[in-house]
């Protein structure tokens, strides 16, 4: 009977591995295209996701060539206004002049005062003495000379008055826009609260603003008027910032930090050049010194110079020389940075 029992379970596993054998057989190209089909879905997801990978990659890549040609353009765009600018800084219109020196007097008022200073000279330097044949030449020092260089000494006043105060103005800007504030309001305190010349020149740039102009736009006219690399760095900052983005707090912080390390040079170098400053000081007092000590030990052989016309004539020729010569030195001495 146990022989019988497993004759059957033998039978009966054959007959299951037979059936089983049977209905792959005829499921069998059911399942292969399944398994086809499967894999053509998996092959078109994969190239589905890669083109979409590939055309993600390719799009990101035209967008960052778009934006370095965009900031390239504006880059090239600015450096070619900045060149047009540093030539009208060398010698700007009398108007840009007397603003930048913050005069608030026109071009004509400019004229009338420099005929009058002309005249005045003339009339002072004949009641002392001077020969007739100098007048025109003085006439046309007072008329030129001496009122341009006095616009030009409020000028350099005033942009030093500037430096000073601007990286203030600059760390102001840094904590308004840290506190949450936008670079309006930043712009309006220091407008309002700044000293001279830096509040002049940010309410210039608040007022364009008011007229339709865009920040940037508003501080690339800065220069303009306060004609110093500072506040075209100030101008730069602004337009990359408004054109490429980024943290506009850290940008102006770093420019801030730059003008003090710039402040900081000067006064160095400044300090290294006392030496050639006091030399030149010393060479152009010596001929006013030589000239009193000789006058106290024989008055009658110098008094010559001033009481003759010939005298005369040499002391304007020693006086033109001498302010070649000093103005030679100054700009020997003068440092610019």
């Amino acid at each position: 009977m146990f022989g019988f029992s497993g004759s059957a379970v033998a039978f009966a596993l054959l007959a299951a591995i037979a059936a089983a054998a049977l209905v792959y057989v005829i499921l069998y190209d059911r399942i292969a295209e399944d398994k086809a089909r499967d894999r053509r879905l998996h092959s078109v997801k994969q190239s589905a996701t890669t083109v979409s990978r590939k055309k993600a990659d390719r799009d990101r890549v035209a967008e960052v060539q778009r934006r370095r040609k965009t900031l390239q353009d504006n880059l090239n765009d600015m450096e070619s206004r900045q060149k047009q600018r540093e030539k009208s800084q060398k010698s700007p219109p009398l108007r840009m002049f007397l603003a930048q020196a913050g005069l608030n007097i026109t071009v004509r008022q400019f004229y009338i005062y420099s005929v009058i200073a002309a005249v005045t000279f003339t009339v002072i330097a004949i009641f002392l003495g001077v020969p007739m044949l100098l007048a025109p030449g003085i006439f046309l020092a007072g008329a030129f000379g001496l009122p341009r260089w006095f616009v030009g000494y409020m000028r350099s006043r005033r942009i030093k008055a500037f430096l000073n105060e601007f990286p203030n103005a600059l760390d102001v800007i840094v904590r308004s826009v840290r506190s949450g504030l936008p670079l309006n309001d930043g712009l309006r305190l220091i407008a309002s609260e700044a000293r001279e010349p830096v509040r002049a020149e940010f309410r210039r740039i608040v007022e364009s603003q008011q007229m339709g102009l865009s920040i940037p736009e508003a501080t690339a006219k800065m220069p303009d008027s306060m004609p110093c690399p500072e506040a075209n760095f100030f101008a730069i900052v602004i337009q990359i910032q408004s054109q490429a983005g980024g943290n506009l707090s850290e940008a102006l912080s770093n420019l801030s930090r730059v003008l003090r390390d710039r402040k900081k040079m000067k006064a160095k170098v400044n300090a290294l050049s006392m030496e050639a400053k006091a030399s030149a000081a010393i060479i152009g007092a010596l001929p006013f010194i030589v000239t009193l000590l000789v006058y106290l030990s024989s008055p009658q052989y110098i008094l010559v110079l001033f009481t003759s016309q010939t005298g005369h004539l040499l002391l304007g020729i020693s006086a033109v020389l001498m302010t070649i010569g000093i103005l030679i030195m100054r700009k020997m001495i003068n440092f610019t940075m």
